[in-house]
């Protein structure tokens, strides 16, 4: 028995270390794989909105000309993000270039309402402090990306709207023009369709033109149309912005997705920066934007699983459209439910990829 005492006292002495080992190289080997993910300095990602973008409707020139813009405003956040700005600045810089395009339904490209005006609708996030700032509905503001970030910097308010938010923003000292710098002859003679085609229904006149909406890009796009960015930064600040024209041939002062924060933009330093594009009644009503960042927080989905989830539950509601993305970490979605939907990506190494079709 003595000999015995010894022998299993070694044994377990044995075990001991072997475990303790294995602790040890477990530990060592977690270390290593945290060390060799990367988490990017910076990343950023645009929308130039969602709808039956299909291939075979686009020029070789017209397709060159969005690209050329995309890659033009992605470039000008990337500056920023790669300099050490803000996302908010990378933002707001960004959706200037797309607001001064006359391809992207924002700023110069709005759309027409049925009464041949347009009313412009924007929105901005901050994700370090959940300040954020929108505006409605406006006529003479050039870039109305600028006035929301004006009312979240310089106001206690988070949206304002019509000619009370067009006052606010000459007080701010924001570029105003001419409601007829918005005028362009693209964006009329698409009204013009769309009401043609609505008196044709109204009329109850079935021929062949019954079937223009699956034809009629303009037609099928006609609630379709907004730009948007979302952004890290090197100080791990998230942001993220949306503005738009809004719906084609909307009355009533109809306001969309796009100035409501939760549906249209949300950003959260937490979980991820948002911005969508679609039928925005949907999008409201499912509160996309938010819905995304809440999925991740509260279930641990990640920003893939939680844009598809999201955009599946407005498929259900009869909606459609898609949401640009960037998580806390660097990753990036571009997710649409949608024939096509202009995006592009850039990260902190200046990988570029841009896409327009759907995948």
């Amino acid at each position: 028995m003595k000999k015995i005492i010894p022998i299993i006292l070694a044994l377990l002495l044995c075990i001991s270390c072997k475990k303790e080992n294995k602790s040890e190289e477990t530990a060592v080997a977690k270390n290593q794989s945290e060390t060799t993910i990367e988490r990017p300095e910076f990343a950023i990602i645009i929308h130039g909105g969602a709808g039956t973008i299909l291939k075979k409707n686009m020029t070789p020139e017209k397709e060159a000309a969005y690209k050329a813009k995309l890659e033009e405003a992605i470039r000008v956040g990337y500056e920023v993000l790669k300099n050490g700005g803000s996302s908010l600045d990378a933002v707001t810089k960004t959706i200037n270039i797309m607001e001064d395009s006359p391809l992207f339904n924002a700023g110069k490209g709005a759309v027409f309402t049925n009464a041949e005006t347009n009313e412009l609708d924007a929105s901005i996030m901050d994700g370090k402090t959940l300040n954020a700032g929108a505006s409605a509905g406006t006529t003479t503001v050039r870039n109305p990306i600028d006035l929301a970030r004006a009312v979240m910097d310089n106001s206690k308010h988070v949206m304002l709207s019509g000619k009370g938010a067009e006052i606010f923003a000459e007080e701010q000292g924001l570029t105003l023009v001419e409601p007829s710098y918005f005028h362009t002859d693209r964006r009329l003679e698409s009204l013009k369709r769309v009401k043609e085609r609505e008196a044709q229904k109204t009329n109850k006149i079935d021929t062949e033109s019954a079937y223009l909406d699956f034809y009629d890009a303009d037609i099928k796009n006609a609630k379709f149309g907004t730009v948007g960015c979302a952004a890290l930064d090197k100080n791990g600040n998230l942001a993220a912005g949306t503005s738009t024209g809004g719906m084609t041939n909307k009355r009533y002062g109809r306001v969309g997705d796009a100035p409501i924060i939760g549906s249209g933009t949300y950003a959260n330093n937490a979980t991820c920066a948002v911005s969508s594009t679609g039928w925005g009644e949907y999008f409201i009503r499912a509160q996309v934007a938010h819905d995304i960042s809440a999925l991740m927080d509260y279930k641990g989905l990640s920003l893939k699983e939680a844009s598809k989830t999201v955009l599946d539950k407005v498929a259900e509601l009869g909606g459609d459209g898609g949401i640009v993305a960037v998580d806390k970490n660097g990753n990036m979605v571009a997710e649409f439910n949608t024939a096509g939907m202009y995006r592009a990506t850039m990260n902190d190494k200046g990988e570029l990829t841009i896409g327009i079709y759907e995948q």
